[in-house]
């Protein structure tokens, strides 16, 4: 887990760095800027969201092996290309290549964060832990259909896209309640246990 929280943090620093400070000290002077700052907050949260089920996720788990770790670098990778497509946004703005390159990378996440998962999954044997909290794992398809959905809707209307990537963004902000309820059964069972 610490590996990914620092390359995350980087991924998130990184990202930062490339908004600019006006020149001006007028509110006027932000305009320009305005669509890097909102591609900044949305890559933000999408990383955050990454990183807190990703928490939630390697808290539960009872086994990582080789292929986990894997799956768990080929995440880290999709996920460290978001300042760059947050940069090309910025440069270009709301624009149909830039906006379909977030979504390939946010699909591509997507696809590692499930990869990871079934890892997990697969890991434990037929007593997962990770299997018996996350279910039918329909929460997941959906947001990868839709950020599918983003990329050539991007070269309808890039912003019907952005609305897809936020609509997933919105669907994930509270955190995996499936991983924290489980959390709490087993503090609860864990206090009921008799000394």
């Amino acid at each position: 887990m610490a590996l990914t929280d620092g390359v995350l943090a980087i991924a998130i620093t990184i990202m930062v760095l490339d908004l600019r400070v006006p020149a001006s000290r007028d509110w006027q002077a932000i305009r320009p800027a305005i669509p890097l700052l909102a591609a900044y907050g949305l890559a933000y949260i999408n990383i955050g969201i990454f990183w807190t089920n990703h928490h939630h996720m390697l808290a539960t788990a009872n086994r990582v092996n080789g292929r986990a770790l894997w799956a768990n670098l080929f995440l880290l990778f999709w996920l460290t290309l978001m300042p760059f497509v947050i940069r090309w946004i910025g440069l270009a703005g709301v624009t149909s290549q830039p906006v379909a390159a977030y979504g390939v990378v946010t699909v591509l996440a997507a696809s590692g964060y499930i990869w990871l998962e079934r890892e997990l999954i697969l890991a434990e044997g037929t007593e997962s832990r990770i299997r018996a909290v996350v279910g039918s794992r329909r929460k997941e398809w959906v947001s990868f259909a839709l950020y599918g959905l983003g990329v050539p809707a991007a070269f309808f209307s890039p912003w019907i896209a952005i609305v897809l990537y936020i609509g997933v963004s919105c669907v994930w902000l509270i955190p995996d309640r499936r991983f924290e309820r489980w959390h709490s059964l087993q503090q609860s069972d864990a206090n009921a246990a008799p000394p």
